[in-house]
């Protein structure tokens, strides 16, 4: 951690909801003026899209897949971490997506990476959201770095459900293709994500209130308003219950430390709830 330099980081698995929870962050920081390096965790995936698709055909499955650390620069990550919470730099390269018009444009081909470059100078934070923000096992310890981690973690089936219809939807892989990546993350998943879950200072869960037994047979992602947002806070103490009850129509505390809501209310929590976290950390770094 540092207060010259902070850190945050959204972490969570692919489908999960990340992408939209840095579009709340990327909101806050606009209107609170904030100029904050934005990192996403594809840019530290260790193969292209064609190199994993070749090893998959062999059966090899570029060291299994993006959810395990093997395929990834966690190394780099680590450093990334590392050098920007000592000095507010650190290199950083991006994974061309299908829809990044600029890159393509630029001459980029979707499914590889940009040179690894030094971060935009004179930010005042750094903000991750990816699959291994908060990873600590006996070689790493990436959440030390961490001011502020975040974790979405809608229910597995749910997060199969959203990941099923991006890819099949979005991205043109076939529905067979997409079970089979799910089945041969699982292992990995349980080892290298869920464990960062520990690590959090809050967790957005989302849960359905309507059935997802069967989640590769339902066709539609169940909406906002058929889902309630699960948020857990590890230190309690420091939350203001009270308040979010008053703020938040229809939430309730289940426990010590969590606060269940409406689905439709997320966007309002994640800005209650995160903007004062945000704007605390500025101030600790205008006195660093």
């Amino acid at each position: 951690m540092s207060k010259r330099h902070p850190i945050i980081a959204v972490t969570g698995s692919s489908g999960a909801g990340t992408t939209t929870t840095s579009n709340i962050f990327g909101k806050i920081f606009a209107s609170e003026g904030i100029r904050a390096a934005m990192v996403s965790g594809d840019s530290f995936h260790r193969y292209t899209r064609e190199q994993m698709a070749r090893l998959a055909a062999k059966g090899q499955f570029g060291e299994r897949n993006h959810f395990a650390l093997a395929a990834n620069h966690i190394d780099k990550l680590d450093a990334l971490f590392y050098d920007y919470s000592h000095t507010g730099n650190g290199q950083c390269r991006q994974y061309v997506h299908d829809e990044d018009r600029t890159l393509v444009q630029a001459g980029h081909k979707p499914g590889t990476f940009t040179a690894w470059a030094p971060l935009p100078p004179e930010t005042d934070l750094l903000f991750y959201e990816g699959l291994h923000g908060g990873v600590v096992n006996e070689t790493v310890n990436i959440a030390q770095y961490v001011d502020l981690l975040i974790g979405v973690v809608p229910i597995v089936n749910l997060e199969w459900i959203q990941k099923i219809h991006r890819d099949t939807y979005h991205r043109g892989y076939s529905r067979e293709a997409v079970v089979e990546t799910i089945v041969n993350r699982m292992h990995d998943y349980v080892h290298d994500i869920v464990p960062q879950f520990a690590h959090t200072h809050v967790n957005f869960q989302r849960v359905p209130m309507v059935d997802t037994s069967n989640p590769f047979e339902v066709r539609d992602i169940p909406s906002e308003d058929e889902s309630l947002i699960v948020i857990r806070f590890r230190q309690p103490a420091e939350v203001d219950f009270t308040y979010l009850l008053q703020m938040i129509s229809g939430s309730h505390v289940s426990r010590i430390d969590t606060l269940v809501i409406p689905g439709t209310k997320l966007a309002l929590a994640m800005d209650l709830i995160v903007r004062p976290m945000v704007l605390e950390l500025m101030a600790h770094r205008q006195f660093a």
